[in-house]
């Protein structure tokens, strides 16, 4: 908890070693010559005073169980991980410590047996939601052919958590065909019973999220990680401009706290939660709207029941 309200992160990949995403294209690595740069990822550790980072456990077990240790020493009731290195391995992780983890299908949505992979994940593996990079897709998230992934996560009533924006940080992907959350607009039309959450606030594609949420009220807005994206905009913006406008527009019945943590020795960043909670606080937020966002709305959305 902090201050007496419960916290549920819904958005988290499980450190493992090897791919989050293993189905998907590896990863386009840009390597820049040392002609004098900034080193961001450098900047962004120290601006946040993490510790370096060490290499992930073989041991997936030993990994669950520190990550349970952190948890517990830091007062947080539940994570949602939204990858794990494929679903057989994450629902393996997950079922370990029912009731604290949960766990959300992330095969690529362009695999030719994508639905039937992902109705086994909800039918049979106990994943109850499905993470996609919408940047990494070649085909638009619009197209039919997605069709029959939609009707399993309607038929599961499952929410579906779709990556938009720059992709990977400084050096990562800053283009494709969905890197905007405009891309699910027919989508979301024609699928209204199917929840939609985009994480960061949209990542450098906040305008067109706030469009989307304004005539969606199936697409939810994810806080999660250090937003350093709002940094990169062309005019000044802070943190808290960001959820001010959120909270004026969306509401806070449609906003969901993240972290996007993972690796140790930092583990559950708890500076994240500091942050945001304070800005909640100084915009006026009360009891049961704190409530919501940091636990009751992702509960609501995977009918976990207090």
């Amino acid at each position: 908890m902090i201050q007496n309200v419960p916290i549920f992160d819904s958005h988290c990949h499980f450190p493992i070693k090897g791919e989050w995403f293993p189905d998907y294209p590896e990863d386009e690595k840009v390597s820049f010559p040392d002609n004098g740069g900034r080193n961001h990822g450098d900047i962004w550790r120290k601006a946040f005073n993490f510790p370096t980072r060490v290499p992930e456990l073989d041991d997936d077990d030993a990994m669950a169980e520190a990550w349970i240790k952190d948890m517990d020493s830091k007062g947080i009731e539940k994570i949602v991980w939204v990858s794990g290195g494929g679903n057989e391995r994450l629902a393996k992780i997950v079922a370990k410590y029912p009731g604290r983890f949960y766990g959300y299908a992330h095969n690529n949505p362009e695999n030719e047996n994508a639905a039937d992979e992902l109705e086994h994940a909800f039918r049979d593996l106990g994943l109850c939601g499905y993470k996609i990079l919408g940047p990494d897709i070649q085909t638009p998230l619009s197209d039919k052919k997605f069709y029959p992934l939609w009707e399993v996560c309607q038929a599961y009533d499952v929410p579906v958590l779709i990556h938009f924006g720059l992709l990977g940080a400084a050096g990562g992907k800053p283009d494709g065909v969905n890197i905007s959350p405009m891309s699910i607009a027919q989508v979301t039309r024609k699928f209204p019973k199917v929840n939609f959450i985009v994480p960061h606030f949209g990542c450098t594609c906040m305008g067109d999220l706030l469009q989307l949420c304004w005539t969606r009220p199936n697409v939810w807005v994810d806080t999660c990680g250090s937003n350093q994206w709002i940094r990169w905009m062309p005019f000044q913006l802070t943190l808290e401009d960001v959820m001010r406008k959120f909270l004026e527009t969306v509401g806070s019945e449609r906003l969901i706290f993240g972290t996007d943590s993972s690796w140790f020795p930092r583990g559950f960043a708890y500076i994240y939660l500091e942050e945001q909670q304070k800005i909640m606080r100084f915009l006026g937020l009360g009891e049961d709207q704190m409530r919501s966002v940091l636990y009751g709305n992702i509960a609501s959305l995977l009918k976990v029941s207090d």
